[in-house]
């Protein structure tokens, strides 16, 4: 048997394990211009297409992250697996609760065929200190101590630039966050999936509690990379770059796989440029591989 991963660009991927399909995030269809995976007739992807899931796993309740997974669970017999919040919308959307499984962080689940999925709390990014990315090696200074208040402020002034991104983007916010925008992520979760390959975390925004990460030891580790990190609360002082490579430290994997780091929505995200990234894990964990998937190349990234 084998473990392979499918990236539909931004943080989503289909992951294949112990005789089971699983979305981690669900997140497929994108704004006009956006990068992203494409039919044989070079046509853009949305969720509509996905007709096999088991199990979708939400990271957190972002349009970035969420949209979408109300197809995939009309379309599909999958349980849904995320947050109270997630819950929430996707209730609201029409998914019946009775295939959904609420979590905040400590309980396991039993996937079947032998695997499993423990989950924690984690920390989203700290989207509320830029407008536009940085690049991965851009070193970032300042920020401590910002109030839930003051981060309120200026999460306002990002909402409003996204607005003034365009037709295209506008749309595609209001088709994609009816219900949610304005409640916020939700809590976000990491998730650590036993199959009898081996293990696998799965993170989809740079963030984390240190006290839970170092006490993990993923085979493959998938990790956020995009924006500025998220270290118990408080951002980092330092890169992008630096940042993956400390979560790659306290985890030391065999491999990393990075999530969120295409051009998903242009005016906001940018093409990232791996190079620091590789070069700054190869200088802090150089055991560990990164792997880096082109879309929906199905690769198999277990047994080691």
């Amino acid at each position: 048997m084998t473990t392979t991963l499918d990236w539909y660009g931004c943080a989503t991927y289909r992951m294949r394990t112990a005789g089971l399909t699983m979305f981690l995030d669900a997140y497929i269809d994108r704004m006009q211009g956006a990068e992203g995976p494409t039919d044989d007739d070079g046509q853009p992807l949305t969720a509509d297409v996905v007709d096999q899931c088991d199990w979708v796993v939400i990271g957190h309740s972002h349009f970035d992250h969420l949209y979408g997974a109300e197809r995939i669970m009309a379309n599909t017999s999958a349980t849904l697996i995320g947050s109270y919040e997630t819950v929430r919308v996707m209730e609201q959307a029409g998914v019946p609760l009775n295939r959904m499984i609420c979590v905040g962080g400590g309980e396991t689940i039993d996937l079947g065929n032998g695997a499993t999925v423990a989950v924690y709390p984690s920390q989203h990014s700290c989207v509320w200190s830029h407008a536009a990315m940085e690049g991965p090696g851009e070193v970032c200074l300042g920020d401590l101590g910002v109030t839930w208040q003051e981060q309120r402020v200026r999460f306002e002034a990002l909402t409003k630039h996204l607005a003034g991104l365009g037709d295209a983007a506008t749309d595609h916010l209001r088709a994609s966050a009816p219900g949610h925008s304005e409640r916020g992520d939700g809590g976000a979760l990491v998730f650590f999936f036993e199959t009898p390959d081996g293990t696998v975390l799965f993170q989809d925004t740079s963030g984390h509690w240190s006290g839970v990460l170092r006490d993990l030891r993923p085979d493959v580790a998938l990790l956020g990379a995009a924006g500025r990190g998220n270290i118990d609360g408080q951002p980092i002082q330092g890169s992008l770059a630096q940042f993956v490579a400390r979560q790659a430290d306290l985890l030391r994997p065999a491999k990393v796989v990075l999530t969120h780091h295409d051009n998903w929505m242009p005016g906001f995200s940018a093409p990232t440029d791996v190079a620091p990234i590789r070069e700054e894990l190869a200088r802090t964990v150089p055991r560990t591989e990164l792997i880096e998937l082109d879309y929906l190349d199905g690769t198999t990234i277990l047994p080691l």
